[in-house]
């Protein structure tokens, strides 16, 4: 049982990836070529973003994001502690320091309740993250930014493709940043990433940094990166964008396959926690992430029946040895930690055959 499968997915679409590699091979406009002119103007079409900006990762998606708004030492951002590294790590990388509040204890995303006790007079920016599928409270965070007068970064490097309140993720945000990292529910065959902005001023800005902050040919007037989109993950992105709503609809019906066979389970009596999506809100399921008092023992449960699984972010933000500098310490973020200390994801992919599913539902029959 493959834990993502991209080869049957592969498979579906090779003529027309063929295609479309071979006409880059013969255009020879390898980085920056037609093709991202073609995928970005198609995914602003479906975010309803006025810009899309196609740049080499979701990590440098990011940085450029935080530089293009003037973000550097002696500012703070405030994020989350539990999400991949990228998130903090390019809050720092920028000059700044990353500032964390703690996760709701349904979604796991940034509670907004804790969000305005953080703010201080260094905040800059605040970047909450799509964990697992599904956009954060981006309702009451943009409120709150609005009220202080702050730029939000909407992190949704897992959750391009889902909705809050009928809008489209990477659509919510003054910057909307997503990655197409292979197992993203939308990915390339490398690294790759995209911004999106409604702001026509930091859109232009954000295509000079990219390109080592040249507007024109020998004309740098802003510090840059080399954020360039190669046209082969372009190509690819675009290939896969015919498939891409019948996958998420996909992955929608394994999820309520995995739910409703594992809420009767005894395990559920004995603690687990399923996932839950809010309300407002729909998922693309990056993850199919539940929680565990006796993770261990269920990882070794599911091993044994042939079901790989994974715990992600088992060791949060605020306790990486990278980050010590902060200051924090265990029971800092409470929910944060049990969350990072139960999560376990069960596979997830749009072509999970039914007995896989069966397969996966049929660990969870006996007694925990």
């Amino acid at each position: 049982m493959e834990f993502i499968d991209l080869k049957s997915q592969q498979a579906l679409i090779r003529a027309d990836l063929e295609k479309r590699i071979m006409a880059v091979l013969d255009h020879g406009r390898y980085i920056m070529g037609p093709e991202l002119e073609e995928m970005e103007q198609r995914l602003a079409d479906y975010t309803g973003a006025k810009h899309c900006i196609g740049v080499a990762s979701g990590t440098d998606s990011l940085l450029i994001a935080l530089m293009a708004l003037g973000i550097g030492p002696g500012d703070e951002v405030i994020t989350v502690p539990y999400t991949w590294i990228s998130t903090a790590e390019m809050i720092a990388l920028a000059g700044a320091t990353p500032v964390f509040v703690d996760i709701q204890e349904d979604t796991w995303n940034m509670d907004p309740t804790l969000l305005e006790a953080a703010i201080t007079e260094k905040t800059k920016a605040i970047m909450p993250v799509g964990i697992y599928g599904q956009t954060a409270d981006m309702t009451a965070i943009n409120a709150i930014a609005a009220k202080y007068d702050l730029p939000v970064i909407e992190d949704a490097a897992q959750s391009f493709g889902a909705t809050h309140h009928g809008s489209q993720s990477c659509n919510l945000a003054t910057i909307g940043s997503t990655s197409f990292f292979p197992s993203k529910p939308l990915g390339c065959y490398g690294d790759g990433g995209a911004l999106f902005t409604n702001d026509d001023e930091l859109a232009d800005l954000m295509k000079q940094i990219r390109v080592h902050g040249q507007k024109e040919k020998h004309h740098h007037p802003v510090l840059g990166v080399n954020g360039r989109l190669d046209s082969i993950q372009a190509a690819v992105v675009l290939s896969k964008m015919s498939l891409f709503d019948a996958e998420v609809a996909k992955r929608q019906e394994v999820a309520d396959k995995y739910s409703q066979a594992i809420s009767q389970s005894d395990f559920v009596k004995s603690g687990l926690q399923l996932p839950l999506v809010a309300d407002g809100n729909t998922s693309v399921w990056a993850q199919y992430t539940m929680l565990s008092p006796d993770r261990d023992a269920l990882h070794e449960r599911l091993q044994a029946a042939g079901v790989p699984a994974v715990s992600y972010y088992a060791v949060p933000l605020h306790l990486q040895p990278v980050f010590a500098g902060l200051g924090h310490k265990a029971g800092d973020f409470p929910v944060t930690e049990r969350v990072a200390s139960q999560g376990i994801s069960l596979p997830m992919n749009p072509y999970l055959k039914d007995e896989e599913i069966d397969q996966v539902v049929a660990a969870f029959d006996a007694q925990a």
